[in-house]
């Protein structure tokens, strides 16, 4: 189950209940080796290059696109908690902040999928990439949470 709408002009968001405890879908935000199996919207492969699941914690990765195009990307990560987890993306051509509330549901697990970019005129000009690439990312998510069921 998946819901996408905007909260501000310069924010998607999108929100999916996965048939997993809370506690396993934190963990595969917090392994390298399982971030890199989802991380990324449909068609994509990452490489993480250094990884450290901390707040104040960099982490930086080549997303492989099915367009042979390598995507450098470098993250921060601001806030970890099994409820929460808050990333920048310092990026000088897309920044922005994602933030991820995981609750509980009835042992399935709520994920709210925040992206916030810095302006809405930014976020309008990549919305049409932005909205089904975050809800394939989620996705891809479940799939790794729930072991490819």
């Amino acid at each position: 189950m998946s819901h996408a709408a905007d909260h501000d002009a310069r924010e998607f968001v999108h929100v999916r209940v996965i048939d997993a405890p809370r506690e396993q879908v934190f963990a595969a935000f917090t392994d390298a080796t399982r971030i890199a199996r989802w991380w990324g919207p449909r068609g994509f492969t990452s490489t993480i290059h250094h990884f450290d699941p901390q707040p104040g914690g960099r982490w930086q990765l080549t997303l492989h696109g099915p367009d042979g195009n390598d995507y450098p990307n470098e993250n921060v990560f601001v806030e970890l908690s099994p409820t929460r987890i808050v990333i920048d993306h310092p990026s000088p051509t897309h920044h922005f902040v994602l933030t991820v509330d995981l609750q509980d549901d009835d042992g399935r697990t709520r994920v709210e999928w925040r992206q916030r970019f810095d302006s809405a005129e930014h976020a309008e000009a990549i919305a049409a990439v932005v909205r089904p690439a975050n809800e394939e990312n989620l996705e891809r998510l479940a799939v790794e949470v729930m072991g490819g069921r």
